[in-house]
């Protein structure tokens, strides 16, 4: 990931004021509000992704760039080209055209020639993808409740939502400056 821009403090604080490790935290209550959404949304991203990230290496002997991948051929049961894929995990064609060769040799994917374009091939789950993710998705989506236990439900719709809101503005922004 990206370097996270210092909030231009010498050390970051937790709550308590304890030194932190996560970038939000250091900010004072002056700072533009923008910026500390920004850094809270890196921050609860990355605390998830890295938990996520550990669970799937000690359980499954796997990484999340494997598992994304994965789950992504599986939203297409009757496969889609490569080109679809690197959209939908917003990565280039030359990112994951190695990781899509590793998991063809592991025998979790396979490759067929589109019918209609010799040059685009289509990926889609062998068997043995489909019994990994069948393992997999149950895990992962109990990791990722436990680490939200503690956020109220009705509070959690509420975050869902307007998580939403913002990221229609994102998309209205984008918009307007293309």
């Amino acid at each position: 990931m990206a370097d996270i821009p210092s909030s231009g403090t010498s050390k970051q604080r937790k709550g308590n004021g304890q030194p932190g490790s996560d970038y939000e935290t250091g900010l004072s209550e002056d700072e533009q509000l923008d910026i500390r959404i920004w850094l809270r949304l890196l921050t609860c991203a990355n605390l998830i992704e890295r938990r996520v990230r550990k669970n799937l290496r000690d359980k499954f002997n796997t990484t999340l760039p494997r598992f994304d991948v994965l789950a992504q051929v599986d939203r297409t049961p009757d496969g889609q080209p490569m080109r679809e894929l690197s959209r939908r995990m917003m990565v280039t064609n030359g990112n994951i055209t190695p990781l899509v060769d590793r998991l063809v040799e592991d025998n979790l994917i396979r490759r067929d020639p589109s019918p209609e374009d010799r040059r685009v091939q289509h990926v889609r789950l062998t068997e043995n993808g489909r019994q990994a993710l069948d393992e997999m998705f149950p895990a992962h989506s109990s990791w990722v409740n436990n680490l939200m236990a503690n956020l109220d439900r009705d509070n959690a719709s509420q975050l869902y939502a307007l998580l939403g809101e913002l990221k229609t503005s994102i998309q209205t922004a984008e918009r307007d400056e293309d």
